[in-house]
């Protein structure tokens, strides 16, 4: 397993000085939110995606893949009723595909909740609908571009649409895309799934729907800063076989974006050795 930090964590500072940081934490990679590299990332060029990776692998950390994806440009949206929109962020996505591959990631995690509420005055199955559609195109591009492309379930607190790992999983069946897979966010299945999250590795990893995780507590603080307890999680993701990345994403930076990588760093290699 890969551990990767999720670099709008220190998004305050510059990406050379980013990448210092993580691999001085023992971080093997980044996972990159894309608005922290230009207020529209979809315009970043080949030569741009060229050095931003020299960057970062300079420092002797790989880029892992991207996430928040819909943040910048402002008005994305994949379930509005207005056309041009929903066909407006299917061209920055398939831009961002490209730019993950360029990059050296493998995977791009599709969060984003207020880009994919229902709208007002619709329907759920409406807007299911529209998300399953644009999913089943990203999925090709992603194929086409050796990486894989993540619907994200997020709690009821964040958004209306795709809140567990079962919704998340029913819907890349029914796309059947082989670029298309989801993955767990501890955060969000704490707050809203049945299962603990170590059960949930168990039941899903088994299928091959999972591509990804990302560590965070149910309080929206790193892995150790709450009630949520880490070696079960990791002890099922090593029982399962699980090689993927690992990435750490808080919201809540405590004490500041340093020291809650620092101190996610410390526990969780604490948490793999115990379980060594």
């Amino acid at each position: 397993m890969k551990l990767a930090l999720c670099n709008e964590v220190l998004a305050g500072l510059p990406l050379e000085e980013q990448c210092r940081i993580a691999a001085q934490l023992g971080y093997d990679g980044l996972e990159i939110a894309p608005f922290t590299l230009a207020e529209s990332p979809e315009l970043i060029d080949a030569e741009e995606s060229r050095r931003l990776r020299r960057v970062v692998e300079s420092s002797g950390l790989v880029v892992t893949g991207l996430h928040w994806l819909l943040v910048k440009p402002v008005g994305l949206s994949v379930t509005t009723p207005d056309a041009a929109v929903r066909q407006r962020t299917l061209e920055v996505v398939t831009r961002l595909i490209g730019l993950c591959a360029e990059l050296g990631g493998k995977v791009l995690v599709h969060g984003s909740p207020r880009q994919r509420e229902v709208a007002a005055g619709e329907t759920h199955e409406v807007a299911l609908g529209r998300l399953q559609a644009f999913l089943a195109k990203v999925a090709d591009v992603a194929a086409a571009m050796d990486v894989v492309y993540c619907i994200e379930p997020l709690s009821e607190r964040e958004t209306s649409l795709v809140n567990t790992v079962a919704e998340a999983a029913a819907l890349v069946r029914e796309v059947d895309r082989p670029g298309l897979r989801t993955m767990i966010d501890c955060s969000a299945a704490g707050q809203g799934e049945s299962q603990s999250v170590a059960e949930l590795i168990d039941t899903w990893l088994p299928t091959g729907l999972i591509a990804h995780v990302q560590v965070n507590d149910p309080n929206r603080r790193g892995p150790g800063q709450g009630a949520l307890r880490f070696a079960p999680i990791f002890a099922a993701l090593q029982r399962n076989g699980y090689a993927g990345t690992v990435a750490v994403e808080p919201f809540d930076y405590v004490p500041d974006g340093p020291g809650a990588a620092a101190f996610a760093a410390g526990y969780l290699r604490g948490v793999r050795e115990s379980l060594a």
